[in-house]
């Protein structure tokens, strides 16, 4: 080997790492982050997360994707009216009361489970007293949320083993979804940079 090629063999050594991390640097910067969510949850509680951090994220410029899958399928239902809250064996939910005076809303009612099980009608009051307080404090409404992250561009995919398995037909279900099968799902959820189970 001449001192020429030497010397250009050493430079190379010098430059290449050099150039690889400058490249694997500039393609990070230049990634869209990602973010996939499960939703199996369909109560009034459960709607929001993944309308909102879908929606956010969207909002920040992230490719989103929803997999509804179980009892996530009622959050994409036409009509989500029906939604209700279910205190039941949920000890981090403290009702509050939004009525009444000030120092009246502040009050954590720690109900005992034997009565939210015992008492008929507790689910309906605990939805309503939960529909008051989104209502008090301005918060969208699941519709709103949901049509806000469509327009973002969030991707629904609704389980379609699920929807067969519940016997729910597309038409119960609100346009531009799409329809597949957990297989299909998958590779997102794995590629995705965040992937979230709710």
């Amino acid at each position: 080997m001449t001192d020429i090629e030497e010397v250009v063999n050493r430079r190379l050594e010098e430059l290449l790492p050099q150039k690889i991390e400058e490249a694997l640097r500039q393609r990070e910067a230049s990634k869209t982050p990602t973010l996939a969510i499960i939703a199996s949850r369909g109560t009034l509680d459960w709607a929001y997360p993944p309308f909102i951090l879908g929606s956010t994220a969207a909002a920040l410029g992230w490719e989103v994707a929803i997999f509804f899958t179980f009892y996530g399928l009622n959050l994409l239902k036409r009509d989500v009216s029906d939604l209700k809250v279910s205190p039941l064996g949920n000890p981090g939910m403290p009702m509050k009361m939004p009525f009444g005076p000030d120092w009246f809303k502040r009050i954590n009612w720690n109900i005992p489970n034997l009565i939210q099980a015992g008492v008929p009608g507790f689910e309906t009051v605990a939805t309503l007293l939960m529909q008051q307080t989104i209502k008090n404090n301005g918060v969208a409404t699941i519709e709103a949320l949901r049509g806000m992250a469509q327009e973002a561009g969030v991707k629904f995919t609704a389980c379609q083993m699920t929807v067969d398995l519940f016997g729910f037909c597309h038409d119960d279900f609100i346009p531009g979804l799409d329809y597949a099968g957990a297989a299909t799902f998958l590779p997102v959820a794995q590629k995705a940079d965040v992937t979230l189970f709710m």
